[in-house]
């Protein structure tokens, strides 16, 4: 069996080969997306700044703006002649000794080089007794420094610059940056379209009744959808395939000249009636089967190829719920996130920490481990987590109440209580 570790590096390889061969990134189809549709989709445009940012020199604080060579030494008095709010600047002219009362976010006069806090001055002693329709006069509590308090214009942004490259996967700060540049839409890489299917004689679809105690309601392919509900793909349903050799041919057919990427539900292992990789087979290859996971071990990767142009990419996940739940966080998502186009530095973090072990855990040597536990802080803020004590990958309850997967490497035993494990937190926790 290959490792974990060597499978993730071979779908990896795989994919760069298949983004500059099959399926170049540059020669993909685009689409023009609302801004405010475009989270997690993956940017195909070069973005540039129309202007600066800021736009003008603006107060960093509630204060005064003072004319350039005035007194500006503990003591010194400004004659104060008006003022500038945000969206409503002071259009007069200044003298040196002159300032105007400004406001946080609004454009500092041309003639100004600082801009005096109000606490720095005694306006906070005089401010109920003043006329403010009327020119008067404040007294600088303490020196003030020369371009304080200013935010410069172009400072942060130059006009022309370029903000966000292709490849970029866009998220709720790019938006805000978007928004400041009055860009309201992206030029983006079309989805990728992918494939479910799930096999299996037993299953019934949810919405329809359940006849003998033989039937389960397929939850693996809504479980699917959800995960991948924030990926930049499309998914198309193949509903539930019977335990039939033709019809499993017929629906990967089928699959495959509409898809990018295929990702079906059992089928995959060693039964009389797991017909799955025999399709594969007959239709592309299989790349590698079965690895060193626990749970999970009947993972498929393989690509479609016959009578294309170019090949469909097969992901093969065990029927167990969370065998499925464990190969999509592991496998599946990371992929199809690269096969997205996203650049390498801007792939989503998988959340890891260490935690305290509350209670043994029992593993044999062989497999990296995927245990179900729940991840908590004490009172003191030390993280600590705690497995549940049966693990089998068909206890749905149990995957609904963990907020986490203890991680315990291959070559690892027995695990007791107080040692340090890693923890990987699932995304919606």
């Amino acid at each position: 069996m290959i490792t974990l570790e060597q499978l993730q590096q071979s779908i990896t390889q795989r994919i760069q080969s298949y983004n500059q061969d099959d399926f170049p990134i540059v020669k993909r189809a685009t689409q023009t997306c609302a801004l405010l549709d475009s989270q997690n989709h993956i940017l195909a445009q070069e973005i540039v700044s129309p202007f600066t940012i800021p736009r003008n020199n603006l107060s960093a604080m509630d204060g005064y703006s003072v004319a350039a060579g005035s007194d500006l030494s503990k003591n010194g008095t400004i004659d104060i002649i008006g003022e500038s709010q945000a969206g409503k600047p002071f259009t007069g002219n200044l003298q040196v000794g002159q300032g105007i009362r400004i406001f946080t976010g609004a454009v500092v006069p041309d003639s100004c080089d600082t801009v005096i806090m109000q606490e720095n001055t005694n306006f906070l002693d005089i401010r109920e007794s003043l006329d403010k329709s009327k020119t008067y006069a404040i007294t600088l509590s303490q020196t003030v420094v020369v371009d304080e308090h200013i935010r410069k214009q172009g400072e942060e942004i130059e006009s022309g610059e370029v903000v966000l490259t292709a490849g970029k996967r866009l998220n709720p700060a790019d938006i805000s940056l978007l928004a400041n540049l009055g860009v309201d839409k992206v030029d983006i890489y079309k989805p990728l379209v992918v494939g479910l299917l799930a096999t299996g004689d037993e299953l019934v679809a949810l919405g329809e009744p359940i006849n003998n105690l033989a039937q389960i309601y397929n939850s693996n392919t809504p479980t699917l959808k959800s995960m991948l509900s924030g990926l930049p793909v499309i998914i198309h349903d193949y509903g539930i395939i019977p335990d039939d050799l033709d019809k499993t041919t017929a629906a990967v057919t089928e699959a495959m000249h509409d898809c990018d990427v295929l990702i079906s539900t059992a089928g995959v292992s060693v039964g009389d009636y797991d017909f799955l990789t025999t399709v594969i087979e007959k239709l592309g290859q299989i790349n590698h089967y079965k690895v060193a996971m626990k749970p999970g071990k009947p993972f498929v990767f393989g690509e479609l190829s016959k009578d294309l142009d170019k090949p469909v990419l097969y992901f093969g996940l065990p029927g167990n719920p969370l065998s499925t739940v464990v190969g999509t966080l592991q496998l599946v998502i990371p992929a199809l996130w690269r096969l997205s186009g996203v650049r390498t530095n801007d792939l989503p973090m998988t959340l890891k920490v260490r935690a305290t072990l509350q209670g043994n855990i029992k593993k044999s040597v062989g497999r990296k481990d995927f245990q179900r536990g729940v991840l908590s802080q004490d009172d003191n803020g030390n993280l600590q987590v705690i497995s549940f004590a049966n693990q089998q990958s068909h206890r749905i309850k149990q995957l609904s109440n963990a907020n986490s997967l203890i991680v315990l490497a291959q070559e690892s035993g027995n695990v007791v209580a107080g040692e340090k494990v890693e923890v990987q937190l699932f995304p919606w926790s």
